[in-house]
């Protein structure tokens, strides 16, 4: 049966799972807006409100009267398309028993996955603090993540929280030296990037931080709604090339993100020493 007969809703589910299970940035922001997503350009609009005031509260006292709250609308804009579109031929279909075509797909949803991540890391806001340490050592590490940890709490952001820090592999080398995280023995968490705990940050390490021009990297420690992203799998149909002998699949990824609460965010560009 060739792989056009297949259904391809299948596939939709298929490639989407696979993108779950890759992501490290997106996996680390607010999903909450999604909404329905029809074509590049389309518009998520996220609604917020401001702080509630707390009054004293007087036995048999009439209550001030209720304020009103002022809200707030940010638009993000579903303006990232990234396609794929690849064919196997049936000479090696048939001699690997339809397992090609599966590590295909599996191959398309980490390139995918690692464009979305790499997007998201390259999103900047100039209400968006920075740490700079220009010789991280496995011992200035800590005061860095501490001064983090700091800017953060000052911003307001509960203990409660849900706090990451995600870092390139360079800086995961001075943690690990460190000998400070609380790791974990799960083989599934370590597959997808997380590499311990410390200082109430879930720390993730991934190739996909970006290096700025002086060499440094820039990490980042948010809260899990400081970026919010949403995203569609377009289409993805399975198709017999005119010119070819062989079964190809191609796909339309479909995403936007923005940094919708910048003071839940902090900036580290870090810059290993050579000790």
């Amino acid at each position: 049966m060739a792989i056009s007969n297949f259904i391809p809703t299948l596939w939709s589910e298929t490639l989407y799972s696979e993108l779950k299970n890759n992501y490290v940035a997106v996996k680390l922001s607010n999903r909450d807006f999604e909404g329905e997503i029809r074509g590049e350009g389309d518009r998520v609009k996220i609604v917020g409100v401001g702080p509630v005031t707390v009054f004293d509260y007087q036995k048999n006292s009439d209550m001030p009267a209720p304020e009103v709250l002022t809200d707030s609308e940010r638009t993000l804009i579903i303006d990232q398309a990234k396609g794929f579109n690849f064919c196997i031929d049936s000479i090696d279909l048939a001699q690997s028993k339809k397992t090609l075509m599966q590590a295909a797909m599996k191959e398309a949803s980490d390139a995918l996955a690692d464009v979305a991540d790499s997007y998201i890391y390259s999103l900047t806001d100039e209400n968006v603090r920075e740490i700079t340490n220009d010789a991280v050592t496995s011992e200035s590490i800590l005061s860095t993540i501490s001064d983090a940890r700091r800017m953060l709490m000052e911003a307001n952001v509960p203990n409660s929280a849900k706090i990451s820090l995600e870092v390139s592999p360079a800086i995961e080398q001075k943690l690990v030296l460190a000998k400070v995280l609380r790791s974990t023995d799960n083989a599934e968490d370590l597959s997808r990037g997380y590499i311990g705990s410390l200082m109430g940050f879930d720390i993730y390490v991934t190739n996909n931080i970006p290096q700025n021009e002086d060499g440094s990297w820039r990490c980042i420690a948010r809260t899990s709604r400081a970026i919010s992203f949403a995203e569609q799998i377009s289409a993805v149909k399975a198709y017999e090339p005119e010119l070819r002998h062989g079964d190809a699949v191609k796909g339309l990824h479909l995403y936007g993100a923005k940094i919708v609460y910048p003071k839940e965010m902090v900036v580290l560009n870090l810059t290993p020493s050579a000790e």
